[in-house]
């Protein structure tokens, strides 16, 4: 890893590496790559002897973005179980760190939020999976992030009527 690279932290989406540095821990100097996210402006320190076990990726080149396209236009997941089981579930697809993964939920409890109230749980969880799916769209299309954003609610938007038409038909 080096300066400039865009790469993704699971559980907390994309930024660029924008510096190392050396800081005193218990009595030890430690290097850290400085990871610079582009939603909130966020400053993280990675430790430079732990990167291998985090997870951590480059960003989705062009080729994969019609991959996540088809992830936000695709139907969504059929709700299974309570909030709380939903929820789990949920966290374990972020924590993957695969974007089609958080595609997915982003798309799942999107459409579920439009359509039903949904738990204050399932809410920061859908903050959450959006901050990491747009950081790295950001790189990826290279637009700002109110672009990224329509974007992405405007695949979502593309079979929500359909399904609202086959639950009301199940009902």
């Amino acid at each position: 890893m080096k300066i400039g690279d865009k790469i993704v932290y699971p559980m907390h989406g994309a930024g660029e590496v924008t510096g190392i540095e050396e800081n005193d821990v218990g009595g030890a100097k430690k290097s850290y790559y400085v990871l610079r996210l582009p939603l909130g402006n966020l400053k993280l320190m990675l430790p430079v002897d732990k990167v291998e076990g985090i997870g951590l990726r480059d960003v989705i080149d062009k080729s994969q973005i019609e991959d996540v396209a088809e992830v936000l236009k695709d139907f969504s997941d059929p709700a299974q179980g309570s909030w709380n089981k939903r929820f789990h579930a949920n966290l374990d697809r972020l924590k993957s760190g695969n974007i089609l993964e958080v595609a997915a939920v982003v798309r799942n409890i999107s459409r579920r939020h439009k359509t039903k109230k949904i738990s204050n749980g399932e809410r920061r969880l859908l903050d959450l999976a959006t901050q990491i799916l747009t950081s790295e769209l950001i790189y990826a299309l290279e637009k700002t992030p109110e672009e990224v954003s329509q974007w992405v609610n405007e695949l979502i938007d593309t079979r929500l009527a359909e399904e609202d038409a086959s639950e009301d038909f199940t009902d």
